[in-house]
């Protein structure tokens, strides 16, 4: 499997200048490739392909006097922003025809250079770990790097990125296998399972019947972002003061994100250590943060928690299963399996018609979520006893049949 490791990265102002320099050529490679191809496009002429946009945008624009600044950025980086340019139209074609899954994938847009998050990535060509603990980087420099956590295997990549709080950090991709990433000891009983219902006034509830409150991280931090952004939009566009503004801004989101972040990982890290076992209901966060819930759904974050149980789960041996968003787990009693019906969010206990049963309605469901999700679980493993000895999957965990690797990322903690 692939794992992602994100550090804090400390550049030197030189250096600083350097990054500003390869995030801008980076940035321009690409857009003039969507232009080219575009362009091919608009004329009725065939798919350029990826070997001859690369002479095109750069073996043959580094000889012209307007793009021969190209040349003063390592040329790993220019090829692998020309890489992103290829995946982003691979994906929309196979969104277009149906062989990706999931929802419609626009085509290509240009890249902005007032983005509030730049980037670049390099392979193993273009940087080195030096033994003093610096990240030599080609063209940039030897960059001080925050070591929180040791490497468990050689990277094959970084993507050096700087956000709109002008951080700077190096985020490593490595592989290796799961069980060499294991960090977590056991610390339940060998049968412990757990089925987690996710909410907004409860963020989890637990079948056992714990409760996990919802810290709400924007929402305190609300009224202190409320003056930043009013002060921010009485300063007049293109001044020093509403540059100075918008970090205020941004880092304060930043420090806002990163409490939810570390939060997470804490509550995360305690489930998977405390059960063998995980199941979840497959929310549908993208529907509901479309709603009048929008605010409180994204200062949840569900899918980045939801994200941390599974990788985790995969790390460290541990089963996670999701069952359908569909599935009635709130209509269901889970003491006899009646049906009662669908009841109002301002339903929070009700009592079973058939057993009188009296039912916490997020309890009630986080039970059902469980039951569900031992029951696709056991119908699983039946199906492949019956189908006789089930051969190992041609690719290893985290990565599609298509052969698109998925990176799971772990952060600095």
């Amino acid at each position: 499997m692939q794992l992602r490791y994100n550090y804090r990265v400390y550049p030197t102002s030189g250096q600083r200048m350097a990054l500003a320099r390869a995030f801008g050529c980076a940035r321009v490679v690409y857009n003039d490739g969507l232009r080219a191809r575009q362009e091919a496009h608009a004329a009725g002429l065939p798919y350029i392909r990826d070997t001859d946009l690369q002479k095109q945008v750069l073996t043959a624009a580094k000889r012209t006097e307007d793009r021969a600044w190209l040349a003063e950025v390592s040329s790993v980086v220019l090829v692998q922003s020309l890489r992103d340019l290829h995946t982003a139209y691979r994906n929309f074609f196979s969104s277009v025809t149906g062989k990706r899954k999931g929802p419609k994938i626009a085509p290509p847009r240009f890249r902005s250079k007032r983005d509030s998050r730049q980037s670049i990535r390099l392979t193993v060509n273009g940087f080195r770990l030096r033994d003093n603990g610096r990240l030599y980087v080609a063209k940039i420099g030897n960059l001080e790097v925050r070591w929180s956590r040791p490497l468990p295997a050689t990277p094959t990549s970084v993507t050096v990125t700087k956000d709109a709080a002008d951080r700077y950090w190096a985020s490593f991709v490595v592989e290796t296998a799961p069980h060499i990433t294991a960090d977590l000891d056991f610390g339940g009983d060998l049968d412990a399972e757990t089925g987690i219902d996710l909410g907004l006034t409860h963020f989890a509830v637990l079948s056992d019947g714990k409760k996990i409150d919802a810290p709400k991280f924007l929402r305190q931090a609300e009224r202190k972002l409320k003056r930043m952004q009013q002060a921010l939009s009485r300063c007049a566009k293109g001044s020093n003061n509403r540059a100075k503004a918008r970090r205020k801004v941004a880092r304060q989101h930043a420090r806002v994100a990163d409490r939810r972040r570390d939060w997470h990982h804490k509550e995360s890290t305690r489930l998977v250590r405390d059960n063998q076992a995980l199941y979840v209901e497959d929310l549908a966060v993208s529907g509901l943060a479309r709603t009048n819930l929008a605010k409180s759904v994204h200062d949840a974050g569900w899918s980045q928690f939801l994200m941390m149980l599974e990788y985790k789960a995969v790390k460290n041996g541990r089963y996670f299963g999701r069952i359908g968003r569909f599935e009635p787990t709130s209509q269901i009693c889970s003491a006899c399996g009646i049906k009662d019906g669908p009841k109002p969010l301002s339903i929070r206990h009700w009592t079973c018609e058939r057993c009188r049963t009296t039912h916490d309605r997020d309890v009630n469901a986080a039970r059902n979520i469980l039951a569900a999700g031992r029951a696709d679980r056991l119908n699983a493993s039946q199906s492949a006893g019956k189908t006789g000895p089930v051969p190992a999957q041609r690719v290893e965990a985290g990565t599609h049949r298509d052969g698109q690797t998925t990176v799971v990322g772990i952060s600095a903690r």
